[in-house]
């Protein structure tokens, strides 16, 4: 049975070994649809400090995931919890003001079963967007990145376990989970609005702790751009289900281990906050464009 909406913490988590079935779905979906008849064309996950995107959605609905199912809870600040449904850049969009993490406590089925409800409330496209760390040296704080490929370097998969066939192949290609004509167009907005559009690799680690010099030297050497600690389990499940992808980065923090900083939370917020505007121009120029 799936955890109920108003289960604690520890009564979500042990219900990880439904979250990807159908049947946990409709329970999900059946709860939202009780507050909406919202057909989305396209999901948006806004990462650490990225929920401002929401303001510029013209909302109709907003749903808690406390009164949704199944849905885990967010614990961490700045991530408010909830889904927005509305219109914006021309298209209706259902936007999760608040992502999980494997950190909080999460399995990965669970940290990526929104995912799963997104795509049954019509969404056959996921925008997904992080704050994360710079490794590239000629880049910089306030950075955005067009994601073109990741790294999963978190030691575990949302796809382990029994696979319901009904929600997709039981090995799924990833040879190409970010949409080229989504990227293209995402460098359209850029052009467009004057914004520079850096483009490169992602690699999700588990945190919560920042990384060792040591660490960021073996990732950059091992071909990523920049480090966080979300998206390629939503994405991973996005392309098991067939969805088109796009995604965000947000370099909040340089990571280069020659130069290394202590970075706190109230700087990386900061700093995702004066790039978030970048974000919301890029996102709405991409669905203008859609």
């Amino acid at each position: 049975m799936a955890a109920s909406a108003e289960g604690t913490l520890p009564e979500r988590i042990e219900g990880a070994e439904h979250a990807h079935r159908v049947e946990t779905v409709d329970v999900a979906v059946s709860a939202i649809r009780g507050r909406t008849a919202f057909v989305a064309d396209v999901a948006i996950i806004l990462g650490t400090g990225l929920g401002g995107l929401g303001a510029a959605i013209a909302v109709e609905t907003i749903v808690d995931y406390a009164n949704i199912p199944g849905f885990p809870l967010s614990t961490v600040e700045s991530h408010s919890g909830r889904l927005i449904f509305g219109t914006l850049g021309g298209k209706r969009v259902v936007a999760m003001q608040g992502r999980l993490h494997r950190y909080e406590g999460y399995s990965l089925q669970q940290v990526t079963f929104p995912v799963r409800v997104l795509q049954a409330l019509g969404a056959g496209a996921l925008i997904v967007s992080n704050a994360c760390g710079g490794m590239h040296p000629e880049w910089e704080a306030g950075d955005v990145m067009l994601i073109a490929d990741h790294i999963n370097f978190l030691g575990d998969n949302p796809l382990i376990g029994a696979n319901d066939s009904r929600l997709g192949d039981r090995f799924p290609d990833m040879s190409a989970p970010y949409d080229a004509t989504l990227r293209a167009l995402a460098r359209a907005a850029a052009r467009e609005a004057k914004i520079a559009l850096r483009e490169g690799v992602y690699v999700a680690v588990a945190g919560p702790n920042l990384e060792t010099r040591a660490e960021y030297r073996m990732l950059r050497a091992l071909g990523a751009d920049v480090v966080g600690m979300s998206t390629v389990p939503e994405v991973i499940v996005a392309a098991h289900g067939g969805l088109r992808v796009l995604g965000f980065s947000i370099i909040t923090d340089m990571c280069l281990s020659d130069t290394l900083e202590p970075a706190t939370l109230e700087k990386i917020l900061a700093v995702a906050a004066r790039a978030e505007p970048k974000l919301t121009t890029l996102v709405r120029g991409v669905l203008e464009r859609m």
